[in-house]
Order: structure tokens, then C-alpha cells, then sequence
């Protein structure tokens, strides 16, 4: 049998029911307190209770409503100097939102207008100011208000940064009276990280905004409190391991060279924001920006004596001049000097060292690195190392074995029709090619000439191009193998040959320059497949090397 007092839950559930029905209610008329948490004096600790009455105590202080008149202005800076100490020690490592932040909530339209009535404005409506202690007070409260504004102002006006600007003004003007402290108490970083944080991105609104207005961005004095503004975060964030959010700023108000006069970029953290400047010049829409941005970190690089680095970022934007000057500036460090040597050859830059204090020898060493010489048998000693000098066929990249109609076997197309064997075996000459390209030796050319004659026409042109791919690099061995098909009766093998020794030499330097030499007389022959092959053998060997000869002897065809 259910006991008497049965419905009495029943009643406190539809007591619970109303009273959320009331709470929605009062919320969507906007009667809730923003401050509810707050007020509840039950969800408080002792501790968090004192440190609201001592704020509250200290706001009645400041503004003095009642209007006494012991309260004097050193008495209000006291007060001010409790709120200010609360406020940045809760601020400087903010996880979540600091408690007098939450307590001064309520106050900051009070605040708001105690600061404005603290103007002194003459006939001209300019604020003019001459006692020190109450402009100093101003000042500070000014601070206070705008670190209030970062959660409690409206974003669109920028609240936070306006009253930051005044503040930085009213400090401004005490250092101009004579005041010491003024310096030393405009100290932005003491709010924390992410009240600089959030001023940054109102600098960055504002100057946008401006520029709208139609304010010039390459003139300074629009933007100048903004840019004396910037020119405080921007090393604040450098030296707290934030040069990412330093270099962002700068980009944003369109000032990057600014980073270059930054004194606490050293060995620690330049590479760190060089490295985000060389990643950010991607994202560049503008050529001119996509320059900037380089040029910056090619200054920094070369601050830093990182001449390595620079020579990667300044063959970047293409500025080539740069390239004697910085082999120059490490002249005292000869394995740089031979990185940057092989760099140069990596890119196929055609330059030539000349003797800039160094011995004939380093010379010749740097430009035998340049002209990648020695590129053919250090790309066999690695592949000695690695063990993989041994040739390889098609069938080792087909692996039709290994599928029952897998691979060139089947001699079938996706169409069912019979695949031509001179397509099968123009396909084998390019795999092969290229599988073994740069070793020296393959299973279908090298050894004998068996498979150049399983060819036709333009097979058997490819087949002999071929021999270019594998002795690659190697120009005095490889040209003695190519050499005897460049007097083929066959027109075809003698056009593959010619290719094959432009192939051969591509981006190798020689003094002898045996490609030109051998090409040089089937430029002007007879035979139009010679002349093509003779031509297009040339651009590949010296592509990129800007040689005047050369392109004196095919301007003219």
C-alpha cells in the first residue's frame, strides 16, 4: 500500500518544473544576471567572497559616489594600484576567465564613466590635463578599462585598443612633465599573453579600418600611434616564444622590415621565425609581398651568418647577384663555401668562382662542384654503399609473373587487341632506361648492340637516346660508348646518338665542352632528323647556362 505522503514528490517536481519554466522565462526577457554565479554567496568561497568585497570596496573608493571629501586622489590611486595588482597577477597565465575579471563585470560601465568625467577639456574641446597625480591616475584606470574591455566591450568598436591608446597618451604626457614612473608603469606585458594577444588583433582591425577610411598605408603618420603600439608587442611576442603571432602583426599592418631592426632575434629564435617567413611567402597573393617576405628572411639569414641559407632563399626569388657576395662573406669557412658550391650545381646555376682570396686549388674544386664533374662518381659510391649496382631488366619492374594477366606477357591491351611488339619494346627501352639511368651499365644496351636492332626507325632512335640515360653523368666514359653510333649508316641511330650525348652531359660543366664539338657540325648538315636531334641535344646539355656560342649557332636555324 503506497504510503500517505505519496504525492509529495509530486509536488516538489512540478515546483522544480515552474521554476525552470520561470528561469527560461526571465532569460529570454533578459532578467537573468550575467553576474548570477558570481552573487551567489553560497557558491563562493571565503576567499573569493573577501577578494569581491575588497574590489567592490575599492570601485566605491575610486568613483566615490558619495562624494567625500577625504577621499583625495592618492587615496583613489591606492585603490586603483589594489584593482590593477588583482587584475594582473589573475591575468598573466589565463586558463579560463580570471575571477576579478568575473567580479569587476558589473563595474565596468561605472568605471566607464568615472573615466570619462576625469576629462579636462579647455575652450577648444582638447583634454588638457596638468595634475600629474590625477593625469597619472587617468592613466592607469585607462589600463584597467581596457583590459576590462577584452571580454566585456564591443568587439566592432575596438574598446580594448582605444583605451589603450589613451592610456599610452595620458603615460606620454607624464614623461613629458618630468615623471619616472610614467616609463616603467605603461608596461604592456605585465596584463599577460593574452591581453597582448587580443590587442594585437585589434591593431590589426584598426588599421585595416583606417586604410578603408582612406588613410595611405605607405605614409607613417596616420598609423602612428598604432605602429608605436606594434613596435611594443612585436618584441613582446619575439621574446616570449611567439614569433609566429610577431611576424603576423608586422604583415598585417604592412610594416615586415620592421623585423629586421628587432635586437632580441638571435641564434635561439631566428630560425624559428625565418623558417615561418619562408612557409608564410606561399600564401602571398602579391608578387611584391611574396618578394618582401623572402627579402626578409634572406636579411635575417645573412644577419645570422647563415650564408647557406640565405644562397636557398635568395636563388628562391632569383636574385643570382647575391651569389658572389656571399661566397665572399665565408671565406673562412671552406666546407660552407663547398655546400654552397653543390647547392649551386643542384640547381644548375652557371656560375663560375673566381679567385676572391682563395688558392688556385680551392678554385678549381668549387668549380668542378658547380659544374657537378665529380657527380657521376660520388652517385656511384652511394649506390656501392647501397648495393644496388646491379642492372635491372623490364621484366624486374613489369613483375608480369606474378599475375596471370599481368604485365606486357600478355601482349594484350584493355581493348583485347594484339599489342604491337615495336610498342613493347619501345616501352622495355624507356623502363630500362630509366631504371638504370646514371648506373652505366644495363642488361639490353650496353653489352652488345643486339637489342638497338630489334627496333625500328624511331624505336631504334630511343634505343640509342637510351644510352645517354644510363651513362648519365658520365662524360668521358659515356661518350666513348656513344661515340661509334654517331657514325651509323643508320639515320635514325645517329640522331639517337646525338641525343643520347646531350642527355649525357646535361648539367655538367666541362672544359673541354665535347658536346658542342660533336654537335656542333650536324647543325648545319644535310639530314633534318640530325638537325632536330642536333638542336634539341643542345638545349638539354645546356640548358640554363646562358652561353652566348651557343645560342649564336641555333638562333640562326
Amino acid at each position: 500500500m503506497a504510503p500517505k505522503d505519496e504525492e509529495k514528490p509530486v509536488e516538489l517536481m512540478a515546483e522544480t518544473e515552474s521554476k525552470k519554466s520561470k528561469d527560461n522565462k526571465n532569460k529570454k526577457q533578459g532578467t537573468t544576471k550575467s553576474d548570477e554565479i558570481v552573487d551567489d554567496e553560497n557558491a563562493m568561497s571565503e576567499e573569493d567572497r573577501e577578494l569581491k568585497e575588497r574590489l567592490e570596496t575599492c570601485v566605491s573608493t575610486l568613483i566615490n559616489d558619495s562624494n567625500e571629501t577625504s577621499v583625495t586622489t592618492p587615496i583613489r590611486g591606492k585603490a586603483l594600484d589594489v584593482i590593477v595588482m588583482e587584475l594582473r597577477s589573475a591575468t598573466s597565465s589565463m586558463t579560463s576567465v580570471p575571477k576579478p575579471l568575473k567580479f569587476l563585470r558589473p563595474k565596468f560601465d561605472v568605471l566607464k564613466g568615472y573615466y570619462g568625467s576625469i576629462e579636462d577639456k579647455d575652450g577648444e574641446g582638447k583634454v588638457v590635463l596638468k595634475d600629474k597625480e590625477l593625469l597619472f591616475l587617468r592613466a592607469r584606470l585607462a589600463d584597467v578599462l581596457s583590459v576590462l574591455a577584452m571580454t566585456l566591450g564591443k568587439h566592432e568598436e575596438r574598446e580594448s585598443l582605444h583605451f589603450k591608446l589613451k592610456g599610452t597618451k595620458d603615460y606620454e604626457t607624464l614623461t613629458t612633465l618630468g615623471d619616472t614612473t610614467a616609463s616603467s608603469s605603461n608596461n604592456l606585458g605585465s596584463w599577460g599573453h593574452e591581453f597582448v594577444r587580443s590587442l594585437a588583433g585589434e591593431v590589426g582591425q584598426e588599421y585595416n579600418a583606417r586604410v578603408i577610411a582612406g588613410a595611405n598605408p605607405e605614409e607613417d603618420e596616420p598609423f602612428a600611434d598604432l605602429l608605436n603600439m606594434v613596435d611594443v608587442i612585436v618584441p613582446f611576442n619575439v621574446a616570449h616564444n611567439a614569433e609566429a603571432e610577431a611576424v603576423d602583426l608586422l604583415i598585417e599592418v604592412q610594416r615586415l622590415k620592421k623585423v629586421l631592426d628587432l635586437e632580441n632575434i638571435d641564434e635561439k629564435n631566428y630560425r624559428r621565425i625565418c623558417m615561418y617567413l619562408i612557409k608564410t611567402a606561399d600564401f602571398m597573393s602579391e608578387a611584391d609581398d611574396y618578394a618582401e617576405v623572402l627579402e626578409s628572411a634572406y636579411q635575417l639569414f645573412v644577419k645570422q651568418n647563415q650564408y647557406f641559407d640565405a644562397l636557398r632563399v635568395a636563388l628562391r626569388i632569383g636574385n643570382e647577384e647575391a651569389i658572389p657576395e656571399l661566397l665572399s662573406s665565408c671565406s673562412g669557412d671552406k666546407l660552407m663555401k663547398k655546400q654552397m658550391c653543390i647547392l649551386l650545381a643542384r640547381q644548375r646555376i652557371n656560375y663560375e668562382v673566381e679567385d676572391g682570396g682563395d688558392d688556385e686549388e680551392v678554385v678549381e674544386e668549387l668549380n668542378e662542384l658547380i659544374g657537378n664533374e665529380k657527380l657521376s662518381e660520388e652517385f656511384l659510391k652511394v649506390a656501392q654503399d647501397l648495393d644496388v649496382m646491379d642492372p635491372k631488366t623490364p621484366e624486374d619492374i613489369y613483375k608480369s609473373h606474378l599475375a596471370e594477366t599481368g604485365g606486357f606477357s600478355r601482349r594484350r591491351d584493355a581493348g583485347g587487341a594484339v599489342v604491337d611488339s615495336a610498342r613493347a619494346n619501345l616501352a622495355s627501352t624507356y623502363v630500362n632506361a630509366f631504371v638504370n639511368a646514371g648506373f652505366g651499365q644495363d642488361k639490353l644496351m650496353t653489352p652488345d648492340n643486339e637489342w638497338l636492332y630489334k627496333n625500328k626507325d624511331h624505336g631504334m632512335m630511343a634505343a640509342s637516346a637510351s644510352l645517354g640515360l644510363i651513362q648519365l653523368w658520365n662524360v668521358e666514359e659515356g661518350l666513348a660508348q656513344i661515340d661509334k653510333f654517331l657514325y651509323s649508316s643508320e639515320e635514325y641511330v645517329k640522331a639517337g646518338a646525338a641525343l643520347a650525348v646531350g642527355i649525357l652531359s646535361s648539367g655538367v660543366r666541362n672544359d673541354a665542352d665535347p658536346t658542342l664539338a660533336l654537335l656542333d657540325e650536324h647543325i648545319n648538315g644535310d639530314s633534318h632528323i640530325m638537325k632536330c636531334a642536333a638542336c634539341t641535344g643542345l638545349g638539354i646539355a645546356y640548358a640554363g647556362s646562358a652561353r652566348e656560342d651557343v645560342m649564336e649557332l641555333l638562333l640562326p636555324i
